[in-house]
């Protein structure tokens, strides 16, 4: 089974973030700040700590701010030198890709996450890849992606991170149908994109961190519709079953769903409490407006 290196990632963004409203009507949601970094940034790190060299963001129309981000800002950085504000800048370095490093391709419609890695395929190329999705933030001491790889290494195939939800909630993800399961990790038998709870074979649930070896495309190049009418990841990765060794990681952190805006404050107060720098204020801030409400 193959255990080539995992050198590229990619990051669908080219939702519409209508959730977020009237915040996201002309800035991308992946732009968020949660704390003192965009969503999508948070993502980038993520994958720069696992060793990504290649980041490829798949967008749509009005997403300009996300490229604008990543890119130099030479008169900002000239400004903070004649200014001396040397933490500033380093601030400013982690928003750098090296030319080359950051590519991008367009999903001219919303026709669902499949659609979206299917509109990569180019630009990943035959080699194993990574999805991260922005929406779903992993607080851990090591980074999600980083641990995944670890895992991958060991291997091979294609890995998903996992974690329990409660079976009222397993019509909102996809769920594994597990046949070996060592408690870390579990070896996947079948998918099942949004079951209904009494129909769930488990409350094991995908979250939006995937290893996929590129065999993928040959399933996504299908464009089948699934469920909600659109083309789904999940229905392809299926089909890799019994092919292709195929797992499932119960990473270590604290997942949160920024794509939904009690998940988005949950995240914040969570981010905010472990920052080096302010969490013990935000605690303190934190109790205050809890003994007032």
């Amino acid at each position: 089974m193959s255990k080539l290196p995992i050198r590229k990632a990619v990051f669908p963004v080219a939702g519409l973030g209508t959730r977020f409203l009237p915040a996201t009507k002309a800035m991308p949601k992946e732009m968020l700040t949660l704390v003192d970094r965009p969503l999508i940034q948070h993502a980038v790190d993520e994958a720069r700590a696992a060793g990504i060299e290649q980041f490829i963001f798949v967008t749509s129309r009005g997403k300009s701010a996300l490229e604008d981000h990543f890119d130099n800002n030479n008169d900002l950085k000239r400004t903070l030198e004649a200014r001396n504000k040397v933490r500033e800048l380093e601030l400013l370095k982690t928003t750098d890709i090296d030319s080359g490093q950051l590519l991008f391709t367009r999903q001219r419609e919303p026709l669902g996450l499949g659609h979206a890695i299917w509109c990569a395929r180019h630009l990943v190329g035959n080699e194993p890849f990574a999805i991260l999705l922005a929406d779903d933030v992993v607080l851990a001491q090591k980074p999600c992606l980083k641990q995944m790889i670890e895992a991958y290494n060991d291997v091979g195939g294609n890995l998903v991170a996992v974690t329990e939800v409660p079976r009222e909630h397993t019509n909102r993800y996809g769920i594994l149908d597990i046949e070996k399961d060592d408690g870390r990790m579990v070896s996947v038998k079948g998918l099942f994109e949004k079951p209904q709870p009494e129909l769930a074979p488990s409350t094991l649930s995908i979250i939006g961190r995937y290893i996929l070896q590129p065999e993928i495309f040959t399933y996504l190049e299908e464009k089948r519709a699934g469920a909600g009418g659109e083309i789904q990841l999940t229905d392809s990765m299926v089909k890799l079953i019994g092919k292709q060794a195929f797992h499932g990681l119960r990473y270590e952190g604290t997942r949160y769903d920024c794509g939904d805006k009690v998940g988005f404050i949950e995240a914040t107060a969570a981010f905010a409490l472990a920052h080096p720098e302010m969490g013990g204020q935000v605690r303190e801030a934190l109790k205050k407006i809890i003994a007032k409400a």
